[in-house]
C-alpha cells in the first residue's frame, strides 16, 4: 500500500466533531456520548457554533477555535459543507476523516461526480477518507468511537483482538451486537461505506500488522480492488493471521456462456471462491458459520492435522459428531487397541474406538473424562478433540465435577483445540472458555469451526506459491476477430498445448489426401467460428476408415451445416487421426471482471456441464499446482485406475494446463475465455493431446 498511513484515522490522540449535538440520541450526539462513555484517553473536540458545552465536553464554535491540533475528524455535517469542512480539519493537523454523510455515489452519476470531488480534495490535502455513507468505525481499546452505530447503546464490546471490516454499515452493526453475544471481543469495527478512498483491502492490511488484531472477520458486497485486497490476504496468510470472510451477492456468468462450457462453469462467484482458497481465506455463507469461525479462531490454537478425536455421553451424539467430521473433511481414526482395551476394563459399557462414549458411568468416576481425554491426545495422537456432555455443565452438582475433570487433562490438550458441545448459561460457558475451550450448542457447527481451523492451518503452512513457467517465444497474439477451431488449435500447439497432426481441406478430394497422408481411419470435423459446438448439429465424424467413407463424410458434413446453421461460415473440413483411448477432461481460461484470468479443469466431452465437476485456479499454475487441481476432481479416481480403468498420464496432463494456464494469463486483455473440450488424458507415458479448441475474443462482435 503506497497511499499515506491510516494511523490518524485508526488511533487518533486527538479528534474533532464537526456537527456534534448535545443530544445523545442524535447522529451528530451519538459519537460524542460514545466516546465519553467508551473513556477515550485522547482529546475531544466538538464543533457547533450554537454550544459552548456538549455532553460534558467543551464545545467550538468553529474548527479554527480549536486549542489544539488534531488527528481525526468526524464530519457529521450535510453535502455541501463538506468540502469546506474538510479544508478547515486538515487546516488543523487531521489526516484522517470518518463521513457520515449520504448522497453520493450511491445516488447516480451527479452524486458520483460529488463524491469524485470530495475524493480529489482529501487527496490534495493529505486526508484519508472513511466513507462517504457510512457508519464509521470504532477502536474499543482506546475508546475512540467515531460511529452512530447502535451497536454500541447497550454498551462497549468487549475486550478481545478481533478486527471486523464490513462493507455495510447496518449490517456491520448486526455482526457486532451478534458477536457481543457470542462472547467475541471485537477490538476494531471499520464500515467502509461508498469507498471514496479507503476500501476494505487497505483495512485488512492495516489490521495485518496491527499488533492488537489477531483474527480478521470481514463482509463484503463487491471488490473495487481486487489487486490490493489480494495482496492484503497474501500478507494476512504470511502473517498467519486468519481472514474470516463472508461475501454476498453474485454477477452473471457472462455473455459468453452459451457458447463457451468455460463461461458457464467458471461462473463469478466460484471463481472468486476458489481465488479466496488460494490465500487460506475462510468463506462463510451465514452470519453464524462468520461468527463461529471468527469465535475459533480468536479462542482456540490451530491444529496440527485433519484427526479429531470424539470424547462422548451419548452414543447417538458420538455418531453425529462423526458423520459431521466426514462431511466436513476431517478423519476420525480408531483409537490404538492397546488403549481400547485399557479403557474397557474400567468402563465395561463404554465404547473406545473413537467417538469414545463414556456413557453415564462418568457421573461415578470424572476421572473417565479427564483419562479418556489424555488417552486421546497421547495414544490415538489426534490432533482436535470434541465432546458432547448436553446439559451436565449446567448442573450444580455435576457441572463443577465435569469442569474439574476438563481442567485436570487440559496440559495434556492444551495444543489442541477442544469443542465442548453442551448447554449452559452464558456464565458457565464464559468459565469454560476461559479454560482455553470452545463451547457449542449445535454439533455440526462445532465441527465446521474445528474444520476452518484445520483448513487456515493448511494454508499457513503451505509454501509461497513457486512462479509459473513463462510464455514461450514466439506465440502469435490472439487476433480480435477470434480464431478457427484448427487455428485455435496452432496457437495452443505454440504454447505448449500438445495437438494432432491434423489437415484442414476445401474439397473431398483433399480429404481423401489428407487421410491416407494421416493414416486411416480418421476423424472429420466442421470448422467453424460460428458452430461452437459440432456435436449438436452431427457436425463431428469418427472412425471413417475407407477413402469413399470420406468422401461420403465430407458431403455429410456439408449438409449438415447447411441445414443446422446456414448461415454460418465455414473455414472448411478438418480431418484429423484417431485419438486412441484414454480420459477426457475440459481445460479453459475465463478473464472474470473481478479476479482476472482463471484457469478452470473438470471432466470433459458431453459430461462438463452435466457433471459440473470442475476446479478452479487463478492464472498461470505451475505444474505442481495444475496437477493439484486435477486431483482435486471428483472424477480424479479415472484417472488413477479405479474400475479398471487404465491409469493416465496426469503428469502430461498437468502440462497442458499449466501452458494453457501461461497462455489465457499472459493474453488476458485479449480473450474472453479459451476452451479445450475435451483435452485426451492417454494411458501413462503416453501423453495427453488436445481434441477441440475454442478460443472467444475480448471482443467477440468484432467482424471475421
Amino acid at each position: 500500500m503506497t497511499r499515506p498511513s491510516l494511523d490518524a484515522l485508526m488511533s487518533p490522540r486527538a479528534v474533532a466533531i464537526v456537527g456534534a449535538s448535545a443530544d445523545p440520541a442524535r447522529i451528530g450526539g451519538r459519537p460524542v456520548d460514545y466516546y465519553r462513555r467508551a473513556g477515550f484517553a485522547g482529546a475531544l473536540y466538538p464543533v457547533n457554533p450554537n454550544r459552548t458545552e456538549i455532553q460534558g465536553y467543551t464545545a467550538y464554535p468553529s474548527v479554527a477555535d480549536l486549542p489544539g491540533r488534531i488527528d481525526c475528524a468526524l464530519l457529521a455535517v450535510a453535502a455541501p459543507k463538506l468540502i469546506e469542512s474538510l479544508e478547515a480539519v486538515a487546516a488543523q493537523g487531521a489526516q484522517g476523516a470518518v463521513i457520515f454523510t449520504a448522497g453520493f455515489a450511491e445516488m447516480g452519476a451527479e452524486g458520483a461526480a460529488l463524491q469524485h470531488a470530495l475524493a480529489t480534495r482529501a487527496r490534495d490535502l493529505g486526508v484519508r477518507l472513511l466513507g462517504p455513507n457510512c457508519l464509521g468505525m470504532f477502536h474499543a481499546a482506546i475508546g475512540h468511537c467515531p460511529t452512530f452505530s447502535s451497536a454500541l447503546q447497550n454498551g462497549m464490546p468487549l475486550p478481545g483482538r478481533v478486527g471486523l471490516v464490513t462493507q455495510s454499515g447496518a449490517y456491520g452493526t448486526h455482526l457486532v451486537e451478534r458477536a457481543r453475544q457470542r462472547r467475541i471481543g471485537v477490538n476494531y469495527w471499520v464500515s467502509t461505506g461508498n469507498e471514496a478512498d479507503i476500501g476494505v483491502a487497505e483495512v485488512i492490511d492495516y489490521l495485518v500488522t496491527d499488533s492488537g488484531t489477531d483474527v480478521i472477520g470481514v463482509y463484503l458486497e463487491g471488490v473495487n480492488h481486487p489487486d490490493l485486497l489480494f495482496a492484503a490476504l497474501e500478507r494476512a496468510r504470511q502473517a498467519r493471521k486468519p481472514v474470516v470472510l463472508m461475501k454476498v451477492g453474485t454477477s452473471d456468468a457472462g455473455a459468453q456462456a452459451a457458447a463457451s462450457h468455460t463461461a458457464s462453469l467458471a461462473a463469478a462467484d466460484d471463481v472468486f471462491d476458489a481465488a479466496l482458497r488460494e490465500f487460506g481465506v475462510v468463506r462463510c455463507r451465514t452470519t453464524d458459520q462468520l461468527l463461529d469461525t471468527i469465535y475459533a479462531a480468536s479462542h482456540a490454537p490451530l491444529p496440527r492435522g485433519r484427526k479429531m478425536g470424539i470424547l462422548t455421553i451419548s452414543g447417538g451424539a458420538g455418531v453425529i459428531l462423526a458423520d459431521s467430521a466426514a462431511h466436513h473433511g476431517l478423519s476420525t481414526p480408531e483409537m490404538p487397541p492397546e488403549a481400547q482395551a485399557r479403557m474397557l476394563a474400567r468402563n465395561p459399557l463404554g465404547a473406545f474406538a473413537n467417538p469414545l462414549d463414556v456413557t453415564a458411568n462418568a457421573v461415578n468416576d470424572f476421572t473417565l473424562v479427564s483419562d479418556g481425554l489424555e488417552s486421546m491426545v497421547r495414544d490415538g495422537g489426534y490432533d482436535m478433540l470434541a465432546s458432547f456432555f448436553t446439559s451436565w455443565p449446567a448442573s450444580k452438582v455435576l457441572g463443577p465435577q465435569l469442569r474439574a475433570a476438563l481442567k485436570a487433562a487440559q496440559p495434556i490438550y492444551a495444543h489442541c483445540p477442544h469443542a465442548l458441545v453442551i448447554t449452559a448459561d452464558d456464565a458457565t460457558c464464559a468459565a469454560h472458555e476461559g479454560d482455553g475451550l470452545l463451547v457449542f450448542a449445535d454439533p455440526d457447527r462445532a465441527v465446521a469451526a474445528m474444520a476452518a481451523l484445520a483448513d487456515l492451518a493448511e494454508a499457513f503452512d503451505r509454501a509461497p506459491r513457486a512462479a509459473p513457467p513463462p510464455l514461450p517465444d514466439g506465440v502469435p497474439d490472439i487476433p480480435a476477430t477470434g480464431l478457427s477451431e484448427f487455428a485455435a488449435k496452432q496457437l495452443l500447439s505454440a504454447a505448449g498445448v500438445p495437438v494432432l497432426p491434423e489437415r484442414l481441406v476445401q474439397s473431398a478430394d483433399e480429404a481423401v489426401t489428407a487421410a491416407e497422408n494421416i493414416g486411416l481411419p480418421v476423424v472429420m470435423k466442421l470448422v467453424s467460428g460460428d458452430i461452437p459446438h459440432k456435436t449438436e448439429i452431427g457436425g463431428v465424424l469418427l472412425g471413417l476408415e475407407t477413402p469413399d467413407a470420406v468422401r461420403a463424410g465430407h458431403a455429410h458434413l456439408l449438409q449438415a451445416a447447411e441445414r443446422h446453421a446456414p448461415d454460418a461460415r465455414l473455414d472448411g473440413v478438418l480431418v484429423s487421426p484417431m485419438a486412441g483411448t484414454g480420459q477426457e477432461l475440459i481445460m479453459g481460461v475465463r478473464v472474470d471482471p473481478v479476479v482476472g484470468p482463471v484457469a478452470m479443469v473438470g471432466l470433459g466431452g458431453i459430461f462438463a456441464e452435466v457433471m459440473q465437476d470442475v476446479v478452479l485456479h487463478r492464472a498461470p499454475v505451475t505444474n505442481d499446482e495444475a496437477r493439484a487441481m486435477i486431483l482435486r476432481l471428483r472424477s480424479a479416481p479415472l484417472l488413477q485406475g479405479a474400475r479398471g480403468h487404465p491409469v493416465c498420464d496426469i503428469a502430461a496432463a498437468a502440462a497442458a494446463l499449466s501452458a494453457l494456464s501461461v497462455l489465457g494469463a499472459g493474453q488476458a486483455a485479449q480473450i474472453d475465455s479459451i476452451e479445450i473440450n475435451p483435452i485426451l488424458i492417454r494411458p501413462e507415458g503416453e501423453g495427453a493431446v488436445a481434441l477441440d479448441a475454442l478460443i472467444i475474443p475480448a471482443n467477440p462482435d468484432a467482424p471475421a
